[in-house]
Parts: C-alpha cells; structure tokens; sequence
C-alpha cells in the first residue's frame, strides 16, 4: 500500500472498529463447561414434595443433606419443614435421620450448609406464619457436630424483614448464602425485595455481614449488590462462595437477564418464570462489585435430555476444600428433590 493512501486507510480502519458496535455474548463459564450429569435423588414420601438439598461431608466423610419438605396438601410459605438424610455417596441410598427444624408458627426453608473451623453453619428462611406473604426473613442455626442438635442464634431471625439502606426499606429477605470472607468476617448474600419499587416487587441480591456467626448481623448499606429491577426482571437463589482468592456467586436466571444482557430482551408476557432457563454465575475480586455473569449451568433437559422442567437452589458439596459436585433442585412431575451433576477438572 502506498504511503499517502495507508495515511487515508488506517484511520478510516481504526475509526470503523472503535464505533462498530458488537452484541454483548454471555458466553458460558469454564464452571458451566465441568459440569458432568449425575442422577436424581431423594425422591419424597408418599403425600409429600421435597424441594432444594444442602449437602456437605462430616469429618468421617459421611455425606449429610439438609433439605425443604412439604406436605402435598400444604404450602411451602406455612408448612415446610427441614430435613437430614445421609448417604456413603451422592448416588445413595440415602437413610433419613431427623427432622432438624418444624414448628406450628413458623416455615424453615431452603437451607444452605458449611463448615467453619469445627462449627457447622446452617442458614434457612424463616417464615413467621402469622406475617404477610411477603415478610420473609432469615434464621441461622449452629452445631459442633451433625448428630447433635442445632442450636439457633438468638439474634434470630438475624436479617428481618425491616433493614434499612440508603434509599428503601428492605420489606422480604430469603434464600441466604453464607461465607466466610478474605479478612474471616462472616458474610451471609440472600434474596431481598425493598419498597422502592412499590407496587411492584423485584428480586435482589444484598448483603449483611458479622464479626460473630450468630450476629447479629448488619446490612450493606449500598445494598442490593446485583439488580435488574430498572429493566423489569429480577433474580434469585444466590448461592455464594470464596475461592482461590476470588468470590463467585450462582444465581436462578428466573426472568431471562441473559437475553437482556445481550440485547435482545424477551418480552415480559413471554417469560415462563422460574429456573426454566440455564443460570448464571457471577465473579468478584471484593463480592461487592459483581459485573457481568456467565452462564453457570445448563437444565435439565441439557443434561438428562428429558422435559424442560425448573432447575433451581444451586449448592455446592465440597471435599478437602475444593467443588466436588452442584446440587440442583427440580421440581415438576419429578418426585424427588432435584439432582447433582459432577464438577470435572475446574480449576
């Protein structure tokens, strides 16, 4: 190319790329991209529906899964109840234990558990009966060993449906996550809804953190840390966790944000709620900016090749600190509580 003429071209070229605009494409994750199909469990009793497993090992290596179920004639806002099965392995046969939370005033649901130090951590959802729909809140519950009861904090419920920040109220606070951070403070992300967007209520993620495991504990004030509510959609089942230096938060993509994320929004009338869609799964340096996510697994149908049915509450199982396998609830015609999918060679 003549001198003058690449003069004329190379800006011309440069000037094309910096204004060409390209479609943003949530790709999926190296995490996504492990995931290796495992097999449904824990199928329920006659007469009830189990929903959501928190596995972990005890310090035989003994799995233990901490989960909802509900009466088939009740709701899971009134009736659930948590549960404790154990098995050798994750393919089973799974024996059950006891019944770890029941009450006739309040629901526990969706529990999460982890280990710090010798203390088992358990955090659910705790719906007081008597409090409208909405009123959801948060209860923590502690043990040194897993045949052993739990002890419940008595800050409980340790976030309440009352949290101030900056410029809402948080009315609903559920599904908690719990970790420990870089700097050993306790850090619990869930599910919350605020009155700032009144009448309409959407799904986010905020945060609430401790210097004790049973609190109390006090909200971020910049919450919520990850919200669509400003384009109509929301998220949620965040399950959150620390490691090798960084945060990684999996979320149900209930609404569709990928396809908003890349420009091409669904129609609010055509979103068929609930995990009937892959998830995502977000990074952090700090767990306070999260970014743009990618996609942090696949349905059902991907993995099983059966109907598309609603993969939710994300729970990780780990061994000698590192991700064995993702635990998956699935509730549709199913009767178990959902499924596990192995986690090969993500590093």
């Amino acid at each position: 190319m003549k001198p003058f003429l690449k003069l004329i071209y190379l800006p011309l070229l440069m000037l094309v790329f910096i204004s060409g605009k390209r479609d943003l494409v949530i790709k999926e994750s190296s995490f996504s991209k492990s995931l290796v199909p495992g097999k449904f469990i824990l199928e329920a009793e006659d007469g009830w529906w189990n929903w959501g497993m928190a596995p972990i090992y005890d310090e035989s290596g003994k799995l233990h899964v901490f989960m909802s179920t509900i009466p088939n004639n009740g709701r899971w806002i009134s009736d659930s109840k948590i549960v404790h099965y154990v098995a050798d392995r994750p393919e089973g046969p799974y024996t059950f234990v006891d019944t770890t939370f029941s009450s006739n005033s309040a629901s526990y649901h969706n529990p999460q558990v982890s280990k710090v130090g010798d203390t088992y951590v358990l955090v659910y959802l705790l719906k007081d009966k008597l409090k409208p729909r909405i009123q959801q809140e948060i209860g923590i519950a502690t043990t040194k060993s897993l045949n052993e009861p739990w002890i419940e904090s008595p800050h409980n419920p340790i976030i309440k449906a009352s949290g101030n920040m900056d410029e809402a109220t948080i009315i609903h606070a559920s599904n908690p996550t719990f970790l420990v951070d870089e700097d050993g403070k306790y850090r619990i992300y869930y599910k919350s809804v605020t009155d700032k967007h009144e009448p309409k209520q959407f799904r986010e993620i905020s945060l609430a953190m401790s210097d004790q495991i049973e609190g109390p504990y006090e909200n971020y004030k910049e919450n919520p840390l990850i919200s669509y509510a400003d384009k109509g959609l929301d998220i949620e089942d965040p399950y959150a966790f620390y490691y090798k230096g960084m945060y990684y938060m999996i979320v149900e993509d209930r609404m569709d944000v990928k396809s908003m994320l890349e420009g091409h929004p669904t129609p609010i009338e055509k979103i068929k709620l609930g995990g009937n869609r892959p998830g995502l799964i977000y990074q952090s340096k700090d767990g306070i900016n999260w970014g743009i996510p990618e996609i942090g697994y696949k349905t059902n149908s991907h993995y099983f090749n059966q109907e598309l049915a609603r993969s939710e509450r994300p729970n990780i199982l780990w061994k000698d600190g590192k991700p064995e396998y993702l635990f998956l609830a699935c509730h549709d015609k199913d009767p178990t509580a959902g499924y596990f999918l192995k986690i090969e060679g993500w590093k």
